[in-house]
């Protein structure tokens, strides 16, 4: 297998061209098995890493995201070789039975984003994340809380990079422009299902990537196993 790098969007920062995701880490992927997966991604040169602080699902949100920091823990220049990203948008407690709204809601409130990141710091091991995405959009929240939040934590030096995670064409654009209108750095990034079964993306997403001089992260690229025959 052949690893080659590139520039994530505009920016100049240099990812893999191939992506680890870590969304069954902990409950369809046993600890050690996890492990062993990082370990050789990072043998083949692969430094670039995504989770979320949802991902752990049937153990309890978050537990990706420890298998990760535990991961980084051992040293060895792991974190440091590593571009490591996550997101922010979906409930993220453990307790699966907690109500309360601003942990169990889904959202981009400036309250979230910065409780989120600094449990992402705790889980993941590390005071800094690459890469920050918000999993969705949050069509009731005021992009500029949104975007302040971010930008409060960006000049803290807890994240490097935003982007976005399903996000439409227009919502690409608009966080863009909000971003852009406040002398913000926009996003440097949009992860997007996309495959040969969903080429959806095709008719606004990629345009609004290539316009805005964004990075494009697919996922799901053989469609959950069905085009690979699962």
């Amino acid at each position: 297998m052949s690893v080659k790098y590139r520039r994530l969007g505009k920016s100049g920062v240099q990812v893999s061209n191939l992506c680890l995701g870590t969304m069954n880490f902990g409950w369809h992927t046993s600890v050690e098995d996890s492990f062993a997966i990082m370990d050789r991604a990072l043998e083949l040169g692969i430094n670039f890493f995504d989770t979320a602080d949802v991902y752990g699902w049937e153990k309890y949100h978050g537990y990706t995201e420890e298998i990760l920091g535990n991961w980084f823990a051992q040293g060895g220049g792991r974190r440091d070789n590593v571009i490591l990203a996550t997101k922010v948008y979906n409930p993220a407690n453990r307790d699966k039975a907690d109500r309360e709204p601003n942990r169990s809601g889904r959202n981009l409130s400036a309250l979230k984003i910065h409780r989120h990141l600094e449990a992402s710091l705790r889980r993941l091991q590390t005071d800094v994340i690459d890469l920050y995405q918000m999993h969705h959009v949050d069509r009731d929240c005021p992009w500029s809380e949104a975007w302040e939040a971010l930008d409060s934590l960006k000049s803290r030096g807890k994240v490097i990079y935003v982007g976005s995670s399903n996000f439409a064409g227009w919502h690409i654009a608009t966080a863009n422009q909000e971003a852009m209108q406040r002398g913000m750095h926009p996003l440097v990034s949009e992860q997007s299902v996309y495959n040969l079964n969903n080429r959806t993306i095709e008719l606004e997403v990629i345009p609004a990537c290539t316009g805005y001089g964004m990075g494009l992260i697919p996922y799901s690229p053989v469609d959950g196993g069905m085009l690979a025959g699962a």
